[in-house]
């Protein structure tokens, strides 16, 4: 029975430490799909100068590439040292895949699906191994629920509802995406893909398909 797991870890002892030591206001979320050599994460809450002062000094980053960005947010595909706690290669060790992943300065916050709930507990085990102190926030199983929650992470939902609530589906809209961005407090950019994970998890999941299958193909032509 496939579940998903609410964790929260410290943010000590992970590739991204020091970095947050040197900018304390960072904010951090995986892109969904590495498929590059490194890891790909959205970084905000502080000036991108300082950003990158910070990526550039941290003991624990070999190297990193800008990919792309607006004023408030920017991705960085981001390659750590070997030595280096690879949080998402030991989950992805015990039977688990990383559906969100954000961290602040003291803590990243996971969604994990797993197959079976002792998978859950391998990938504590293996937390709790590295000191990385982790605390189950939530634990489900996603076959009981409704169409409306599943596949989607705790972020991605509580995206969906506040978006809902206030009118952004409505037509014509209520509100912006400026003014929903703001009032969640994320960057225009985040919540734009925040919203894209959502429609492709709950298509996905109204579907029968899995993640794989859902990858975009080639447009077709106009006689197809």
């Amino acid at each position: 029975m496939t579940s998903i797991v609410n964790l929260e870890i410290s943010s000590e002892g992970t590739g991204l430490a020091e970095l947050f030591e040197s900018v304390p206001s960072l904010t951090c979320e995986a892109e969904a799909g590495v498929v590059s050599s490194g890891y790909d994460l959205w970084l905000s809450g502080a000036p991108k100068a300082e950003i990158e002062t910070g990526l550039a000094e941290a003991s624990t980053i070999e190297e990193y590439a800008l990919v792309s960005g607006d004023d408030e947010q920017w991705l960085y595909n981001v390659e750590f040292a070997p030595k280096t706690i690879d949080l998402f290669e030991l989950v992805l060790e015990e039977g688990g895949t990383i559906l969100d992943a954000s961290a602040t300065g003291r803590s990243w916050v996971l969604d994990i699906r797993v197959q079976e709930r002792s998978d859950a507990s391998s990938i504590h085990t293996r937390l709790e191994e590295h000191d990385l102190q982790p605390t189950v926030i939530r634990l489900y199983d996603t076959n009981g629920e409704t169409g409306s929650q599943s596949g989607l992470t705790q972020n991605q939902y509580e995206t969906l509802v506040a978006a809902i609530n206030h009118g952004y589906f409505e037509i014509p809209r209520d509100v912006s995406m400026q003014e929903l961005s703001e009032e969640l407090d994320v960057s225009h950019q985040a919540l734009s893909e925040r919203l894209r994970r959502a429609y492709r998890s709950l298509v996905a999941s109204e579907l029968d398909v899995s993640a794989e299958e859902a990858e975009p193909t080639p447009s077709p032509g106009l006689s197809d």
